[in-house]
């Protein structure tokens, strides 16, 4: 697998999957690129688009982002795009191996995170590969949030 570059920065996040992080125990992060038409980036510089029900799939050796939805762009006309069509994701070959075995292996699930754009314009989609959290580990992860918030409060007012 690549090295992950440590120079790249998210400049504008556009969509982010804030419940993802509650539902899965996220394994591995990958910066993928997408594949967009015209419409769709400007649509997403407008701050438009959603992630809350997405998720990535392989299929015939390439990975998909599917259920994304980004509305269509305002002063689009007749080219316009269509809001939830799966999206091609720019991946390394190695990595779509590795992260469509792990899925198929595993029982595990492709995450988008977020939607942004990096430091050079390019719109980027962060991917997680997770696996599905029980009822229980929900509530572990709500008390040890709560816990947190609550020692961080204790110790504001102590000074």
């Amino acid at each position: 697998m690549a090295r992950p570059h440590k120079d790249t920065v998210k400049v504008k996040t556009v969509a982010e999957n804030r419940r993802a992080r509650y539902e899965y125990f996220i394994e591995d992060v990958v910066e993928a690129g997408i594949a967009l038409a015209g419409t769709e980036v400007k649509a997403l510089r407008g701050g438009e688009g959603s992630i809350a029900e997405a998720y990535a799939e392989l299929k015939d050796g390439q990975m998909w982002l599917v259920n994304a939805n980004i509305p269509e762009f305002s002063h689009g006309n007749r080219f316009n795009h269509e809001p939830k069509r799966p999206r091609k994701l720019l991946l390394h070959e190695r990595q779509i191996h590795k992260m469509g075995s792990a899925v198929a292996r595993q029982g595990m699930t492709l995450i988008p995170l977020s939607i942004y754009f990096n430091d050079r314009g390019r719109a980027k989609v962060e991917l997680a590969l997770g696996k599905g959290k029980q009822l229980h580990d929900k509530r572990e992860t709500e008390k040890t949030r709560d816990w947190k918030r609550d020692a961080a409060r204790i110790m504001r007012e102590r000074g």
